[in-house]
């Protein structure tokens, strides 16, 4: 079996040199969706200035992703107290049923 050259119709078809960004999939709404929940959030944190490089991705396979870029140290310590305090707040105190 020869691999798809981009050429003719196959599973990576869509993805040749010539056919550019493949920006009309599932794949690439879901990321940009979900780049788009987490601006948001970032924004209602007060963090939307400290992620400057959010945007959302694919890669040569058409696999959605969302790239955070680089941030600074004080930016990963305060997502990860906001973390922990999300999974303290949702995590079953003792004594309450676990559903």
């Amino acid at each position: 079996m020869r691999p798809d050259d981009g050429s003719g119709p196959g599973e990576f078809g869509r993805l040749g040199a010539g056919d550019g960004t493949p920006l009309d999939t599932a794949e690439w709404y879901a990321a940009r969706d979900a780049t788009t929940a987490l601006r948001d959030v970032l924004t209602s944190a007060g963090l939307h200035r400290d992620f400057p490089y959010l945007r959302a991705d694919m890669n040569a396979f058409g696999l959605g992703y969302v790239d955070l870029g680089r941030i600074a140290p004080h930016t990963a310590e305060r997502v990860a107290e906001l973390l922990r305090l999300g999974l303290t707040a949702t995590a079953p105190q003792e004594g309450e049923p676990t559903t």
